[in-house]
């Protein structure tokens, strides 16, 4: 087959390959039938014959001991003489369908970057893998959210003029190399077409991305960091108002002058995605100034603002990587290097509370690299007994039934089952949580999957906070290490209950709709079905629902509350018994760990440090008065919480992560500061790993952990600082 067009000489092909023995002749043999002669396979570490093969189809070869997708790409851009103007990138596997090059041809003399749609084909879509498609949805979406340009797939088939490449000037050497370049692209003012091309299963080897899960994520990882990466440096100068550009200096000059046409810096571009037109603003952020009230006067701070924010963000970027390695708290060495990390993580979230404002690109770049890059962490030991639950359900067992040590479960245990904590009590989580797990566990037990299920909950927490209260005052939660380390590196499922608990709060205290009443009921049902914690604030929907509306009402809510527990108990109970919570453990009846109140009260009464339940009378004298004295969900809850930490004898550092959604509306300070301090819990974990299994915290590390909480929490009008 040929083509009508003379200047294809002046196309160089760029095919990176590694072990693509079985299909590289095949690729380089298509290229050839479309009249291209330029071919240069860059090997990057092969170990087959994939280098005398693509020589013996006609392609030059050159190697790139270095490994990385990018790397390779950049060693053959090296190779580009003067008379090439253009250069094709594919992969070498035989999956790239070639027999659209005759469109991308078509295009040359309109368009910078010609690129290949797979997600716009059927046969493309079936069969790029789930793992593919998301990746691919989530990365083009970020882009859109950046750059405001709404790509459909980063496929590697690709044009691209050299002049074009020259503007973009490629940093990344690794996976990030495509979304690099498309998102420069746009910066650049590229003119860029999407052209849907076919897709087909790899013909020979394995994909060392999206064939293994451990590839996927670190190319996954390696991609949203460049985009944080390309984000820190288009906005570094910009706005950061909530993504609202505004420069009146210009805008002014530009009416003075009359002058109606776009000025250089105001460059408008138009691309062309199938049958639309869109239209996209390769203007450079412009620069402003913020205007920040103290008790001095005001002043300006842009340049100060945009320091806080650079460093803030790099400070928690840098301290997530510092700590990926060690979240193994059994070594000696891992939790003073944690701390080094969350000390790091803790500087960029203090920062952050002098931001005065903040855009959606930053906020939520920083927000979903964080918790992408902790996926690989070692996890907390929370995550054995999850995947554990969820796979013992998958082989006919209910998990109230069988603690994991039992005879039964022998045959079934799994590599890590030794990791599982507490083996001889049977589950203590609710009955949705339960059927959760059984969901992840069926796709597959691994830690990563969980740790996706957890993030995907927080990040819509995220997304709820930043809709009613902004992307300013939801950083205390989304920028939150606390917040980041519990769900993203720890693997613990809190972020399941208070997604349902935080919608039934804002649908109840900030929708005007007659039916709000219902669902906020059975969301928060949901959040008690996940969490028991939740369950003393249906007392407030159900008593507020009492007073305005009678008592058929506020039966009505009560039963929508306890509606979702009791679904999804129904599996779990046999012969007339739901055995959803292991009383007789010595975990639940008399375990402690970083307690405040009962720790104080077992000062003076040992006894009390044997029994749990005698907290549950002032928990409910608390909850009372609360009833009568809350008038809002968020006022309730609040103090809910900070009553059940103090109160409870059961505390962990994660389980002041249930508070800090509320405190996103006040900003309060006992929150801020308890996210930081609760990490002092970890000395348990470095006692332990130093032989000492007395899990309790000294006198001293108590105080250290509960004294910003408390002093905050009460001084919180003296110590405000203002928004």
């Amino acid at each position: 087959m040929t083509t009508n067009y003379s200047n294809l000489g002046q196309i160089l092909v760029i095919i990176p390959v590694l072990n693509e023995e079985e299909t590289i002749t095949g690729v380089v043999q298509s290229l050839q039938s479309y009249s291209l002669t330029n071919i240069l396979v860059v090997d990057n570490g092969s170990t087959d014959q994939s280098v005398s093969k693509a020589q013996a189809a006609g392609a030059q070869v050159i190697v790139e001991p270095i490994p990385g997708y990018g790397r390779a790409c950049w060693r053959g851009l090296q190779q580009v003489s003067p008379d090439i103007e253009w250069v094709l990138f594919c992969d070498g596997d035989g999956s790239d369908d070639l027999s659209s090059l005759p469109q991308f041809f078509a295009k040359m003399a309109d368009f910078d970057l010609i690129l290949g749609n797979r997600r716009a084909t059927a046969t493309g879509r079936s069969t790029m893998t789930a793992v593919q498609n998301f990746g691919n949805w989530l990365a083009t979406f970020l882009i859109g959210l950046g750059w405001g340009h709404w790509y459909q797939d980063l496929g590697p088939l690709r044009l691209i003029r050299c002049s074009a490449l020259e503007q973009i000037q490629m940093q990344d050497r690794g996976f990030g190399w495509t979304v690099e370049m498309q998102a420069r692209a746009i910066e650049c003012g590229l003119r860029v077409w999407e052209l849907p091309v076919g897709y087909r299963r790899r013909q020979g080897g394995r994909s060392k991305i999206s064939g293994t899960l451990s590839g996927s994520i670190q190319a996954g990882t390696v991609i949203l960091s460049t985009l944080g990466r390309l984000y820190l440096r288009r906005w570094g100068d910009g706005v950061v108002d909530g993504g609202e550009k505004r420069d009146r200096g210009d805008k002014e000059d530009k009416e003075d002058k009359g002058d109606k046409e776009d000025s250089p810096h105001e460059k408008i571009f138009t691309t062309m995605h199938e049958n639309s037109f869109i239209r996209v603003s390769a203007s450079p952020p412009p620069r402003v100034s913020f205007q920040v009230r103290g008790d001095k006067g005001d002043w300006v701070i842009g340049k100060n603002q945009r320091l806080f924010l650079w460093f803030s963000a790099l400070l928690l970027l840098l301290g997530t990587v510092l700590i990926i390695p060690y979240g193994d708290f059994r070594q000696v060495e891992a939790v003073p290097r944690f701390w080094l990390g969350i000390g790091v993580m803790s500087c960029g979230f203090v920062l952050s509370w002098l931001l005065r404002s903040v855009n959606g690109a930053w906020f939520w770049g920083v927000a979903i690299l964080t918790r992408l890059l902790l996926i690989p962490m070692y996890p907390g030991d929370d995550i054995w007994r999850y995947l554990w639950e969820g796979y013992i359900q998958l082989q006919g067992f209910s998990p109230y039934e069988l603690a994991p040590n039992a005879a039964e479960l022998v045959p079934y245990r799994t590599p890590w089952w030794s990791l599982i904590n507490h083996p001889g009590v049977t589950a203590i989580y609710p009955p949705i949580t339960q059927l959760g797990f059984r969901v992840l566990a069926a796709i597959t037990p691994g830690v990563a999957l969980f740790k996706v299920g957890f993030i995907l909950a927080d990040l819509l927490v995220c997304w709820l906070l930043s809709r009613r209260f902004g992307y300013q005052k939801t950083l205390l939660y989304a920028w939150n290490p606390l917040i980041i380390y519990s769900f993203a590196g720890g693997g613990h499922y809190d972020s399941w209950f208070i997604l349902p608990l935080v919608a039934a709060w804002l649908m109840f205290d900030y929708s005007s709709q007659v039916e709000r009443w219902i669902k906020s009921a059975l969301l928060l049902g949901v959040s008690v079905a996940v969490k028991w914690m939740s369950l003393p604030i249906l007392s407030f929907l159900v008593w507020r629902g009492f007073r305005q509306m009678g008592i058929v009402k506020a039966v009505m809510l009560l039963l929508c509350g306890f509606l979702p527990l009791a679904l999804s108990a129904v599996q779990f109970c046999h012969n007339g018994e739901c055995p959803l919570i292991p009383t007789s453990s010595g975990f639940v009846s008399h375990g402690r760990s970083a307690e405040l109140i009962p720790h104080l009260v077992g000062r003076i009464w040992e006894a009390s440090r044997k029994v749990n339940w005698i907290y549950l009378f002032p928990l409910g004298l608390s909850g009372i008065w609360l009833l009568l004295r809350s008038k809002t969900f968020e006022q309730f809850a609040q103090w809910y919480f900070f009553v059940l930490l103090i109160l409870s004898p059961i505390i962990h550092a994660w389980y002041f992560a249930w508070i800090v959604p509320f405190a996103v509306p006040t900003s309060n300070l006992g929150v801020r500061l308890v996210s930081i301090s609760s990490f002092i819990y970890f000395v348990l974990q470095y006692n332990m790993a130093q032989g000492n299994y007395d899990w309790y915290l000294s006198d001293g590390q108590r105080f250290w952990l509960w004294l910003p909480f408390l002093l905050g929490w009460f001084w919180i009008r003296e110590l405000k600082i203002e928004n």
